[in-house]
């Protein structure tokens, strides 16, 4: 297995509300993309640096796993994947 590149980070915030402005104001990013994954209890927002995606992840639950991580860990890089070749 060769891996060619970040595919994207999945960054954990409280509010997507008040991340989004941060990121497309202040870093320049634009939000393409907004959904909830009703499932994971989280709604997310996407930004592209390059060709690796920026995923903002924001509970819609105090116990959904996002909420537990942030309560655990604080807000922050969540997780990272990776593309391969293969």
């Amino acid at each position: 297995m060769k891996v060619s590149h970040i595919e994207h980070l999945g960054i954990a915030v409280k509010s997507l509300d008040e991340a989004i402005p941060y990121w497309e104001n202040v870093l320049g990013l634009k939000c393409y993309a907004i959904e909830e994954v009703a499932d994971q209890k989280v709604r997310t927002a996407f930004f592209m640096l390059g060709q690796t995606k920026i995923e903002l992840l924001e509970p819609t639950s105090e116990d959904s796993t996002i909420a537990k991580y942030i309560e655990n860990r604080g807000i922050g890089i969540h997780h990272m994947a990776l593309a391969c070749e293969n």
